[in-house]
């Protein structure tokens, strides 16, 4: 498997999960190491607040009112661009580039600039793989599914 990093990207509606899937890769596990959201509408006429969540858990974590003692939540996106005049927007992410992926994630957006209907969002996730030996991939495999698991 090439050591390369790669990108998972799309456009999700707001309030919508995504599944992203990393299939079965012997001896391998991934870092997220980028998660950022781009508006899928007029960037410079419209009020633009978006957010998104990427976890390893079960279930997807709202965006809007992340808990980062949740150990699923492995990433966090905020993009807000209001559209008067004199004023900048702004893009943050907190990644938990540590965590091992060996299993599926999800993908949560939520347009929250209250625009009606809410526009769906683009992501981007950039991922690099980490070659592992076996007790690590056990280990690694061990904490996701306890994660997924509870």
């Amino acid at each position: 498997m090439p050591t390369e990093e790669f990108v998972m990207r799309g456009k999700t509606a707001s309030g919508g999960t995504e599944v992203l899937n990393f299939g079965s890769k012997h001896g391998y596990a991934f870092r997220i190491i980028e998660f950022s959201l781009f508006p899928t509408t007029n960037v410079g006429n419209v009020n633009h607040e978006m957010m998104g969540t990427v976890t390893a858990g079960k279930t997807a974590i709202t965006p809007i009112a992340p808990d980062f003692s949740d150990e699923g939540l492995i990433a966090s996106s905020v993009f807000n661009s209001p559209s008067s005049i004199g004023s900048t927007g702004w893009h943050n992410s907190v990644i938990n580039d540590t965590f091992l992926i060996t299993q599926n994630l999800i993908i949560m957006v939520q347009d929250t600039s209250g625009t009606e209907p809410e526009n769906p969002i683009n992501w981007q996730c950039r991922f690099k793989p980490v070659k592992l030996n076996e007790a690590e991939q056990a280990n690694a495999n061990l904490r996701q599914f306890h994660i997924f698991d509870d």
